[in-house]
């Protein structure tokens, strides 16, 4: 069968392959970034709908524009301005099929094949997956607690880079953030640079702390595209995220998605925005906070009580997921294997490398686990480093 050359070179998630393994109901999963379906708000979702067809009738049903819908892209901007102080204009934003449909959008855009793109590793699978169809020249960024390594910035500058992209909040897959001292470094260096910094950030709302993150719009106000998304906040299903562009981008991003699909579900919008402007939308995400944080804590505790010498693993204010290191002499996707076996899995770190294989790093999802299923999940994963470090004696 004839396939396109851009296709065969695109790797399946290995995350979605790993997922199949899950679908046992027995099974303690570490591996997928799901949102708890237990905190879904079913009840006020059904409201609100009910009340977009009973306010709005047929014209709820009808073809939308392009941009998406008015009130959403209002309230949007709003939550800039109260969360992080940014004056972002609702025409600046651009309501997407989930914040995955904002990387077709941006690659589209601004990349032609073999531009360089700079990414921070390890860095966000679903990102690399989705730029790759343009074929850029990879430009890695190593990331660590102290935020991105700026002599990787200065030699992805001397190569022309156009795009950076980053996860600077609570940092799918290590839950790292950036220090702000870090992204004033970065914004100085590419500031009238003839480049674009994508702040992707899914995570943002879901903070444990009270510290307060520079947003790099705020630093870089005519070089930041932002990237947003409702899915780990409300619901995945239905597929609703935003990017936010410079103005001189507007009508270039219009275009592309006009041609991609003409419009976001706009039913899904006036539902959406019916829900998150009344008054359950705060405690409900006041509770996705509140729950996570726990199950955070559990596990990071488990880590610390029940794996052996020689394991580190972070500890982050938000999101959704802790990263894990290994002794050396111990391989991630081994002791996947022996986890396996015993029905626990998670995802080796190689995943979210360019070109990596194998290593002793791994990430780990917390999001829809008891602290029970956390700590058995846990002592299964010690076992087997034990017994991994046994035989490389």
């Amino acid at each position: 069968m004839y396939l396109s050359s851009r296709i065969q070179n695109i790797k399946p998630s290995f995350i979605r392959e790993i997922l199949k393994v899950t679908a046992q109901s027995d099974a303690i999963s570490f591996a997928g970034g799901l949102p708890n379906k237990d905190l879904f708000p079913l009840n006020e979702l059904n409201a609100a709908s009910s009340l977009v067809f009973a306010e709005h009738g047929v014209d709820a049903l009808q073809y939308a524009a392009t941009e998406g819908y008015p009130p959403l892209k209002q309230w949007i901007s709003d939550q800039y301005r109260i969360r992080e102080g940014l004056e972002v204009k609702p025409e600046q934003i651009v309501i997407t099929n989930g914040s995955q449909q904002a990387f077709d959008l941006i690659g589209k855009v601004l990349l032609n094949e073999g531009d360089p793109l700079a990414i921070e590793q390890p860095g966000y699978l679903g990102a690399i997956q989705a730029f790759s169809f343009f074929r850029p020249a990879w430009q890695s960024v190593r990331l660590d607690e102290g935020g991105m390594n700026l002599d990787d910035i200065r030699k992805a500058l001397k190569c022309s880079t156009r795009l950076f992209y980053s996860v600077p909040n609570f940092q799918n897959p290590t839950g790292l953030s950036h220090p702000n001292q870090n992204r004033e470094a970065v914004a100085d260096m590419l500031r009238d640079q003839e480049c674009f910094f994508i702040q992707d950030d899914p995570y943002g709302a879901i903070q444990f702390s009270e510290q307060r993150y520079l947003s790099y719009a705020s630093l870089l106000p005519n070089q930041t595209i932002l990237l947003g998304s409702f899915s780990k906040t409300v619901v995945p299903a239905f597929r609703l995220g935003w990017v936010v562009v410079p103005e001189a981008l507007i009508d270039p991003f219009l275009i592309a998605k006009q041609a991609i699909d003409l419009h976001t579900n706009s039913f899904c919008q006036r539902v959406l925005h019916e829900y998150v402007s009344g008054d359950s939308f705060a405690p409900h995400l006041t509770n996705i906070i509140d729950n996570y944080r726990a199950q955070k804590q559990a596990m990071v505790d488990a880590v610390v009580e029940m794996m052996p010498g020689g394991v580190s693993c972070s500890d982050p204010e938000g999101g959704m997921f802790i990263w894990l290191k290994l002794p050396e002499n111990i391989s991630a996707r081994e002791l996947l294997e022996y986890c396996m076996e015993r029905k626990v899995v998670f995802v080796p770190g190689d995943t979210f490398y360019l070109g990596a294989e194998d290593g002793n790093e791994l990430r780990m999802n917390y999001s829809c686990l008891s602290a029970e299923k956390i700590r058995e999940g846990v002592k299964i994963m010690a076992d087997g480093i034990n017994q991994l470090a046994s035989r490389s004696r």
